[in-house]
């Protein structure tokens, strides 16, 4: 297939990229900036130039692909408002890219965050939250796998909270980040809580299958680890770093604290047995061992 990607350069873009061309697709990547231009051509993929907010080049550059793959979004978190208007801008983006396939048979596989069930692990049959500082995202999620009426072979990669290569990404990443700031590997509340995690390469993976198999309509879980405590990774942290590993309010993450703070593990079963996903990188932590003081 010849597959239109958003988001191309990125931590887990750049292995989706990777392992598209290396499974003998073409690749048609999304390029806002000279140096995501750049590194998209030495990927070896065509560039098309634009961010989420010129519409128009996405419409055209959706109607050139047998398949599209989205997986851009600002990560703006500095404040409530940054993050609504990121959350608008790929809404935009995600309902132009819609749009243009409707009635096409092609496939549209986009991105959402693995759900959190109280009590349990969440399984592919849950839905996300639609409420909540990111619910938006999960919105415009549910909208696209609803195009499956009408002639889109949508499907929705669920990505844990931590997407990780190399000790960077993710949730974990956010806290590495942190703690290099303010000297503290900290988490919120007792640690108890779980995150899912995956490797990058291991995501790209699931990513392709989706693509070239998934039914239209259905979401799968990119999940290895099903929940490590986040005490446990803030704690490989302060060793890597040399820094003391203590509890800090829920406030210090921001507009991301209240999901931060709660119990999130997700299962990938049906995932890995319906489309033969097999993850076969290191889990998270071990990667975080790569990280550097």
């Amino acid at each position: 297939m010849r597959v239109f990607i958003t988001g191309g350069t990125g931590l887990i873009g750049s292995a989706v990229v990777a392992e598209l061309l290396g499974h003998g697709h073409g690749v048609l990547a999304l390029a806002r900036s000279d140096a995501s231009a750049r590194a998209a051509e030495a990927a070896g993929a065509e560039v098309v130039r634009g961010g989420l907010a010129d519409l128009d080049v996405l419409r055209a550059a959706a109607g050139r692909a047998d398949g599209v793959i989205h997986l851009a979004f600002s990560n703006d978190f500095s404040s409530p408002e940054a993050l609504a208007n990121a959350v608008a801008e790929e809404n935009a983006a995600v309902a132009t890219l819609g749009e243009a396939l409707v009635g096409s048979d092609r496939p549209f596989v986009v991105c959402s965050g693995t759900p959190a069930v109280p009590g349990r692990v969440s399984t592919e049959d849950d839905q996300v939250a639609t409420d909540g500082p990111v619910g938006g995202r999960s919105r415009a999620v549910i909208e696209v796998l609803g195009l499956a009426s009408r002639g889109v072979r949508a499907s929705a990669v669920r990505l844990p909270r931590t997407v990780h290569q190399d000790g960077q990404g993710g949730f974990a990443g956010l806290l590495t980040g942190i703690a290099r700031q303010s000297g503290v590997s900290g988490y919120p509340g007792d640690g108890t809580q779980r995150w899912p995690a995956v490797h990058a390469l291991d995501a790209a993976a699931l990513f392709r299958l989706a693509l070239e198999n998934a039914e239209a309509g259905t979401a799968w879980h990119a999940v290895d680890d099903e929940g490590d405590q986040v005490r446990d990774i803030a704690a490989v942290i302060g060793r890597r770093l040399g820094l003391p590993v203590q509890p800090v309010p829920a406030e210090t993450y921001g507009p991301l604290g209240v999901i931060f703070a709660a119990d999130q593990p997700a299962s990938s079963a049906r995932t890995r047995e319906v489309l033969g996903w097999k993850p076969q990188h290191p889990s998270l932590l071990e990667d975080l061992e790569n990280l550097q003081p």
